[in-house]
């Protein structure tokens, strides 16, 4: 398997800062280019001025307060997705998992309609979506027996119940809920980050798991080699594994807290990050965070503006967007598996 095949030698540093320049730079022009494009049409050089100046003005108004944090909130939400599918591939050892295999994102869903039904928002609808997801971690958690061993294969099976028996509550309460109710359930449940509240914690969020998972990064390389190896060289691989579960669980909520239901993103990243520069964890895991990011902000800015003034659920783009991206993953993957 590709995902197992690591390289942990030392990678040049000068291909180190050539990579995140230029995923700096990506960054950086995807937000401007976001910033400009709506249903009202700002040229790029006022955008500057307004972030840099922020001077009185409608134009000023329309980035500062609805665009910015929109953009801002993407590009967290889209690493944290990112980070979470790296995680969950080491994890499960399978390039096939994704943040919202394990019934994570159905958890939250479930708590957070339950709050939208009853006309609650804010505080409600964070406090809902995080219990959910609490609520499904512990229970994926306590019936796999993950704490006196890992069994990857009844993980995934246990997530997967779990998550079907989301999403039967999910059709159950979009049947019995007020029909003006139903559109702002239904754009949550399609992902749309008009629903994304302004505040740092989600920032706080992505950067302590950053950091956590770039403290772990060399024993996640060994633990996706093998347990034996990885036990030899000095692991704990229970801990590690359950850190990892965890870490993994709480990115995934935060991300459905903050914009709902989004997929594809943390699938084809940690895919197209891995075939351009390998699988060594200590570049992979940062660099999908960036092309997480990057990746949510372009759909978002296409959600805004392929039907301005009206606007698509920022997970329908994510999905139009993945399905032939994953499907050219896998044909390379297979070229390049081919003798």
């Amino acid at each position: 398997m590709a995902l197992l095949d690591i390289n942990l030698h030392s990678t040049p540093r000068y291909k180190i800062v050539l990579l995140f320049t230029a995923l700096s730079v990506i960054a950086a022009v995807t937000g401007l280019v976001s910033l400009a494009s709506g249903s009202v049409s700002v040229p790029f050089r006022e955008v500057v001025d307004i972030l840099v100046r922020q001077p009185p003005g409608i134009n000023s108004q329309i980035i500062l307060d609805l665009r910015l944090p929109r953009v801002s909130s993407g590009f967290v939400v889209g690493g944290m997705l990112a980070l979470a599918g790296a995680l969950m591939q080491i994890l499960l050892r399978n390039p096939l998992a994704e943040p919202y295999i394990l019934g994570i994102s159905g958890g939250a869903s479930v708590f957070a309609l339950l709050a939208i039904s009853m006309g609650l928002a804010g505080v409600w609808l964070t406090a809902g979506a995080c219990l959910g997801a609490l609520l499904t971690m512990f229970m994926v958690f306590t019936f796999t027996g993950a704490g006196a061993g890992w069994n990857p294969l009844k993980v995934l099976l246990t997530g997967v119940v779990i998550a079907a028996g989301w999403g039967a509550v999910i059709s159950f309460l979009l049947a019995v809920s007020p029909a003006a109710k139903l559109h702002n359930m239904l754009f949550w449940l399609m992902g749309d980050l008009s629903f994304s509240q302004p505040g740092g914690w989600y920032f706080l969020v992505l950067l302590l798991a950053v950091i956590l998972a770039m403290n772990y990064s060399r024993a996640l390389n060994l633990l996706a080699v093998g347990d034996l190896q990885a036990a030899a060289l000095g692991v704990s691989v229970n801990r590690l594994r359950i850190f990892t579960y965890f870490l993994a669980s709480i990115l995934t909520a935060a991300a459905v807290i903050q914009a709902g239901s989004i997929g594809f993103i943390g699938l084809i990243v940690p895919h197209g990050v891995r075939l351009l520069i390998g699988n060594d964890n200590r570049l992979l895991l940062p660099a999908s965070v960036f092309a997480g990011g990057i990746l949510l902000v372009f759909a978002d800015m296409l959600a805004r503006t392929l039907l301005a003034p009206r606007q698509l659920p920022v997970g329908v783009l994510t999905a139009l967007i993945g399905v032939p991206v994953f499907l050219l993953l896998l044909q390379s993957t297979a070229a390049r598996q081919r003798p």
